[in-house]
């Protein structure tokens, strides 16, 4: 007999319907999904690029390259081990080419069952769908393992098929254009002659172009004129300081021995010396093996007589001694000798060779191949140097550089090292390098501890990068030539990298310091190799490698973006418009002092101390020594450009740390970008920033020309560029509002910040009027923007 359809059958059976309709559309829903992760799959599944970056994050932990840590004595990061009978399961394997349904591997990460499911839900890894079918996909294609990609040597590829033949203006615009057709984007249209030379100048100078400059720019029509420009700016000698900022920040450099004491620290010289190397386009290659090895060079101008390095190439050295060096008493001298050598071996993995050989100090790499032992080989090379963990205490002259040193003398500045900006002939000394007459022996130390010490090792590299040339001298002048070897896969590519970093904000691999399993895979892999290998085809030429990427037709897109980019690259992955970052802290300092007419252009010389919150040094000291109090500089020494701020290592230069300056304690080849509340303080408020405004609105008010003309001056000075009729209207409407509420009291208040003097015959309330311009065109986004 029917049952009647009452409520309860009807709620039941609603509810049924609805959860037929939920599985429906979530069968379907798995189905479009399963299908479209099928269709995003690559046709050839690269191990290094598909299959690497997934045991590195979600593997290596346990089954990686340390041993201490392994599990189940399953290694998955190379074929010998993964292919072999599973230890605690003969009769299993964790991976048989060609089919994953007997492979460990796939059916552990594919597993329902939690119990056996690997990553191990405990561990809160997990595979996502896309993953798991990379994996089957590449093991039905046979497993194939490849090294590395960052460990083998770069060969040049050919220039790659486009369909926009026009756009490239070089051989990199190929390469970048051929991930933009496969993405579906196209480039930008070329930026606008005012901000491409601002963009080129910071670049390339730190500085802003000059009002000359820019009406020389945009009055040449020339098909060169951009090349011309180029050119120009290469020659310029701040071209070598703005190349050597990345420089002093790998090296370490800063004018303190750091720790409590944080003594002075004459290490200057070297600095000039980095600044004339880049000026007269010294090649990497020299670059390098000078400052790793200057000492174990010949001269006929040598210091100890021909056969020996000169004191150039000694100076070169001093590379390797800006790191920190205790001057505290009771430490244990033989415990900072090994910090020293440490910091040394850190310093050459990540600055030079882009991996993180550090990790390797206590224990073998957890994801790199990279052995404790070869990290004490490595080690070897740098522990010879005949210095001792603790030479003296904070004092005087004599401490402001640690043995081995070299004297700088008056008649040296004349001669072979007139680059050093010596202002006095008081004595001047340089921490360098020299090694002992017998080599010291290196042991492995257990757990990185100082007095734990394990087997002898001697010199040389890891295996998994290049083997070691036994042709090549066991020191480090043997070093520098394996460098430099063709066949060194990493040398060429990551100095491109930290280049390409300079000028697009981010690196083709965007962790430069990491080219291990660990780091970002590169955004463009052929250009990269492609630039690699060009690079040492021509000598390992920095000012043509800059030239190349400056004038490439990337380089030049403009920096807007749409809607639709910002949606579907957000990150410029693509570069598909021109690079838009704030510019580095020093170059605002510059940026600043150079628009305003301070700037003192004086190259090279002793740090200086601008304007700085007092009590700073007083409250973060030891008491002793010179740098225990601040005593700031007057006169034109207020208006240095940034790099030569003094650097404190404990109180590092507030203004320009609140900017993501480095403190220099240790290798950096990347900087912090940040945006903060601070930022914009600083601007409004820096003593610098509001004395540069006062100046240029001085100036601006002496000259013959009416208000209108001033601020247009102004901005074109400080932006760069002409400022539309709105900017124009607003700022003037903003002036006379000025003048109508300052009083003369109100102007003076206005008015007193700075040393730089205000001249008589200025109206003070029209000064201190302008003056608020110019601050408020300092304090626009786009001042400080490279766009």
């Amino acid at each position: 007999m029917r049952q009647p359809f009452n409520t309860f059958s009807k709620l039941r059976y609603l509810i049924a319907m609805i959860v037929g309709f939920v599985w429906v559309v979530q069968a379907c829903t798995n189905h479009a999904s399963n299908t479209a992760d099928e269709e995003s799959l690559p046709d050839v599944v690269s191990y290094n690029f598909d299959i690497r970056p997934i045991l590195s994050d979600k593997c290596s932990a346990c089954h990686g390259p340390d041993a201490n840590k392994r599990e189940a004595g399953l290694r998955l990061d190379v074929p010998e081990s993964a292919f072999k009978a599973l230890k605690e399961h003969p009769g299993a394997h964790a991976l048989v080419a060609g089919k994953p349904e007997l492979s460990q591997v796939f059916l552990r990460i594919s597993s329902q069952d939690t119990s056996t499911l690997m990553p191990p839900v405990n561990s809160g890894l997990k595979l996502s769908t896309r993953e798991i079918k990379l994996i089957e996909k590449w093991i039905k294609q046979g497993a194939t393992y490849e090294k590395h990609w960052a460990f083998v040597a770069p060969k040049k590829p050919a220039l790659p098929e486009i369909s926009q033949k026009d756009w490239p203006k070089n051989e990199i615009d190929y390469f970048i254009l051929q991930k933009q057709e496969q993405k579906g984007v196209a480039p930008n249209d070329e930026a606008d002659k005012e901000r491409l030379l601002k963009r080129l100048s910071l670049d390339l100078t730190g500085l802003p172009p000059s009002l000359a400059m820019m009406d020389q720019f945009l009055a040449d029509k020339s098909a060169n004129a951009y090349e011309t420009a180029v050119d120009k700016l290469l020659k310029n000698p701040a071209y070598g300081e703005k190349m050597a900022l990345h420089w002093l920040d790998l090296a370490r450099y800063a004018d303190s021995h750091g720790y409590q004491d944080d003594g002075y620290r004459t290490q200057w010289p070297w600095r000039d010396w980095v600044i004339h190397a880049f000026n007269k386009n010294m090649h990497y290659n020299d670059f390098v093996t000078w400052q790793l090895a200057g000492d174990f060079l010949s001269s006929p101008k040598g210091w100890g007589g021909p056969g020996t390095p000169d004191k150039e190439q000694l100076l070169a050295t001093g590379f390797n001694r800006n790191h920190k060096i205790t001057e505290e008493g009771g430490v244990i001298p033989e415990e900072y000798r090994t910090m020293y050598v440490t910091d040394r071996t850190d310093l050459f993995g990540k600055g030079l060779l882009g991996v993180t050989m550090e990790c390797a100090h206590c224990h073998d790499h957890k994801y790199d191949p990279f052995s404790q032992k070869e990290y004490y080989k490595l080690f070897a090379f740098f522990n010879n140097v005949k210095e001792i963990g603790i030479e003296s205490v904070i004092g005087g002259p004599d401490t402001y550089a640690k043995k081995p040193l070299m004297e700088i003398c008056d008649e040296d500045v004349k001669d072979l090292l007139s680059f050093v900006n010596k202002l006095d002939t008081n004595k001047l000394i340089v921490s360098v390098m020299t090694d002992l007459d017998t080599a010291r022996k290196t042991f492995i130390l257990k757990r990185g501890v100082y007095d734990a010490p394990g087997d002898e090792v001697q010199p040389g590299t890891p295996n998994a990068i290049l083997p070691f040339n036994e042709s090549y001298p066991k020191n480090r002048l043997g070093l520098a030539k394996w460098m430099f070897d063709k066949q060194n896969p990493l040398t060429a590519r990551v100095y491109v990298n930290q280049l390409w970093q300079e000028f697009f904000g981010k690196g083709i691999v965007k962790t430069p310091g990491d080219f291990g399993m660990q780091g970002e895979l590169p955004s463009h892999p052929e250009l990269l190799d492609w630039l690699a290998v060009d690079f040492m085809e021509h000598g390992w030429d920095i000012k043509r490698l800059v030239k190349q990427m400056v004038t490439s037709a990337t380089y030049r897109q403009s920096a807007v973006i749409s809607q639709e980019k910002l949606r579907t690259d957000p990150d410029n992955k693509y570069l598909a418009r021109g690079p838009r970052y704030r510019i580095e802290a020093e170059f605002v300092r510059d940026l600043i002092l150079s628009s305003s007419g301070l700037l003192n252009r004086t190259i090279g010389g002793p740090s200086v101390k601008p304007y700085q919150p007092p009590g700073l040094w007083e409250g973060a000291t030891s008491g002793r020594g010179l740098l225990s109090m601040y005593v700031q500089d007057h006169g034109d020494k207020l208006y240095r450009r940034g790099m030569y701020t003094l650097i404190k290592r404990t109180v590092p230069p507030p203004s320009m740390a609140i900017f993501d300056a480095s403190n220099r304690d240790l290798c950096e080849v990347r900087r912090l970008k940040t945006n903060t509340p601070l930022q914009a303080l600083v601007m409004l408020n820096d003593p610098t920033v509001l004395e540069a405004s006062r100046v240029l609105a001085a100036n601006l008010l002496r000259e013959n020309s009416g208000v209108t003309d001033k601020i247009n001056k102004a901005f074109r000075l400080i932006v760069s560029r002409k400022p539309s009729e709105k900017e124009t209207a607003v700022l003037t409407t903003y002036y006379e509002n000025e003048l109508k509420k300052l009083d003369k009291a109100h102007a003076e208040k206005a008015l007193a910040v700075g040393e730089y003097p205000i001249p008589k015959e200025v109206d003070k309330v029209k000064l201190a009027a302008m003056m608020r311009i110019v601050s408020t065109i300092y304090n626009l986004e786009e001042t400080i923007t490279k766009t």
